[in-house]
């Protein structure tokens, strides 16, 4: 049996898995003689288990690169360049339709090989880890823990299982593992509906809320480690996905709790806008400002960086002097036609590049020549404001005054010539879905918004639109959990 890119994983490599997130503070002690006996005899065994689960969430087969740009390149802004089946050229051409397809299977081994981590701590802190580390360290150990084996299980559904909105979620979702699989024969399990595998998500996240610290010791921590705001900002966007828009507020609102600009959350971490989109991405960006919620660091240590074809700037930046293959250029029929993105957007004059020999524009957000490290977004205070500003337009009638303000302070932080106005509630909910395509682009959102709207994924280039009804509007199962799980289905 594979070890890694199985579902099933051998404990001893899980525990003793440590590949660092950022050296000054993830880089554990060697540890490779550990066994699962010993693996939580003390603190520093303890933590070390809390940075396994951290690096192999960036892994770049995951939110180390893959995941996001899955989720940019399956919609309709990106015109494939290189037809390179590594790249992810079945995925843009929206047809990974067999189960064997390495996007198809390293995806799903590499979120369920990280929620067995999550699951096999879990069971460690139970049996042994918190006498070793105490209640108050456990729980925010906990917390991390289970914030990441719900948004893998989140970003699972995304490809795997049918859009909340299909059935109010009683259509299959995924095998939900809660306890950690230490050999072989323990795969068998049914798929629990994806109305269920929402309800677990929840009760992570919930957990998560109320176990996680305020605050971490550093703003680089703050970005690097979940705290309790990350819990609340990945409930706004969970919420977002089932429709539950009335929850979306509540959520939203505990960070964003004021009625105008300038908005900042007031407890916890000081979580807001950057005066300028530049700051976070491009040239000189800052990884760990209070707009970064959630990212993923990368270092040059051999390991610690997602490799070769994985990572973001390798698919987006331009060609020349290193800097990434620009796999997928921007398509001229998308965002670059739509006349409300501005010429004078900064997202528009500083993240996007024109080849001048070709005439063709590529995002140039992540600006890192090879080995490409920039830090991965998970998730942005922008999203938390989009995310909310949305709830509102939906669920409030006419044309809401905080979302409206929501939406400009995004825009206007970009654009400040640029007012949004709407005439009616779907103008301004228009409004806001476009923003949401200018602010993410190339951070993997856009098929999330497709998907959680049952919405057909538009045409690009030679490929035609795909409608929710036809076959490979989600993904197939990887056929690697298919033989191993006797009661595993496909889609």
């Amino acid at each position: 049996m594979k070890n890694k890119i199985k579902v099933i994983i051998s404990l001893s490599f899980c525990l003793a898995m440590s590949v660092s997130c950022k050296k000054e503070y993830l880089t554990p002690i060697p540890q490779t003689s550990i066994t699962d006996i010993t693996s939580f005899d003390t603190p520093e065994r303890v933590l070390n288990q809390v940075r396994s689960i951290y690096a192999a969430l960036k892994n770049g087969n995951f939110y180390g690169g893959r995941y996001q740009v899955y989720g940019d390149i399956r919609a309709e802004e990106f015109i494939n360049e290189t037809t390179n089946g590594v790249t992810g050229f079945d995925v843009w051409n929206l047809n990974p339709l067999g189960t064997s397809q390495n996007s198809v299977k390293n995806l799903w081994s590499q979120a369920y090989y990280t929620i067995n981590l999550c699951n096999l701590f879990i069971d460690g802190m139970a049996a042994k880890g918190t006498s070793v580390v105490g209640t108050t360290l456990s729980n925010n150990y906990l917390g991390e823990a289970r914030m990441i084996r719900a948004l893998s299980y989140y970003s699972l559904l995304q490809y795997y299982a049918r859009p909340y909105a299909d059935g109010n979620g009683n259509k299959p979702g995924l095998p939900l593992r809660l306890t950690g699989i230490k050999g072989s024969g323990f795969s068998d399990l049914a798929r629990s509906t994806v109305g269920e595998v929402y309800t677990q998500i929840l009760a992570d996240l919930d957990y998560a809320e109320t176990n996680l610290p305020l605050t971490n010791a550093s703003p680089e921590l703050n970005t690097t480690r979940a705290h309790r705001n990350t819990a609340i900002a990945l409930k706004t966007r969970v919420y977002l996905s089932m429709q539950n828009y009335a929850a979306v507020i509540t959520e939203g609102t505990k960070l964003v709790p004021q009625a105008t600009a300038p908005f900042k959350a007031t407890a916890g971490v000081a979580d807001s806008l950057q005066p300028s989109i530049t700051n976070i991405f491009g040239a000189a960006p800052i990884y760990n400002t209070t707009e970064s919620i959630f990212s993923l660091p990368m270092t040059s240590t051999a390991g610690d960086n997602p490799g070769t074809q994985n990572q973001l700037g390798f698919y987006y930046v331009r060609n020349g002097a290193s800097l990434g293959a620009a796999e997928y250029s921007m398509n001229p029929a998308g965002l670059l036609a739509n006349t409300n993105w501005t010429a004078t957007d900064a997202r528009k004059v500083s993240l996007v590049y024109t080849n001048v020999s070709t005439g063709k524009k590529f995002v140039s957000k992540y600006q890192n020549a090879s080995p490409y490290l920039d830090y991965a977004p998970v998730i942005r205070y922008a999203e938390v404001l989009l995310n909310l500003a949305e709830a509102r337009a939906r669920t409030i009638a006419g044309v809401d005054a905080k979302a409206l303000a929501l939406v400009n302070a995004v825009r206007q932080r970009s654009d400040p010539a640029t007012t949004v106005t709407a005439a009616n509630q779907q103008a301004l909910i228009d409004a806001i879905l476009l923003e949401r395509r200018i602010e993410f682009l190339g951070e993997g959102l856009r098929n999330n918004d497709l998907m959680r709207l049952l919405q057909t994924i538009p045409a690009k280039g030679s490929v035609a639109a795909k409608a929710p009804s036809e076959t490979g509007y989600i993904w197939p199962i990887s056929s690697d959990e298919l033989s191993l799980n006797r009661l595993m289905t496909d889609n």
